[in-house]
């Protein structure tokens, strides 16, 4: 199972996610949620880069698979923040989506920064 965790700061905004697990729904090359969470969320770190101007801090396995860690650390200027989160808004958004139709393969959950 695929594991989806993102962290909100006290004013409720995405800081952090990570993404770990397979989903093992279909055979390697043909597993629908994997091949659905992996595009989301590649999608959603491109997108940060591209869009709002900045790399986030990432972590992944790009060998095995299964790893995918992004925080939003590094001071960045107003615009580039409000990018950055609806960017991350969506990628939730899209994972619930995936986890109401595939919920045995895909758990999110959100969680308050401590």
């Amino acid at each position: 199972m695929i594991k989806a965790i993102f962290t909100r700061d006290a004013q409720g905004e995405i800081s952090h996610f990570s993404l770990t697990g397979h989903a093992d729904s279909g055979d390697y090359g043909h597993d629908l949620v994997c091949s659905a969470v992996s595009a989301v969320s590649i999608g959603a770190v491109n997108g940060i880069e591209a869009l709002a101007g900045f790399q986030p801090d990432v972590d992944a396995d790009e060998v095995n698979g299964g790893h995918l860690v992004l925080a939003l650390e590094q001071p960045v200027n107003g615009e580039q923040e409000h990018i950055a989160q609806i960017l991350l808004e969506n990628l939730l958004l899209s994972l619930t989506s995936i986890e109401e139709n595939y919920g045995d393969y895909l758990h999110v959950t959100t969680q308050q920064q401590a």
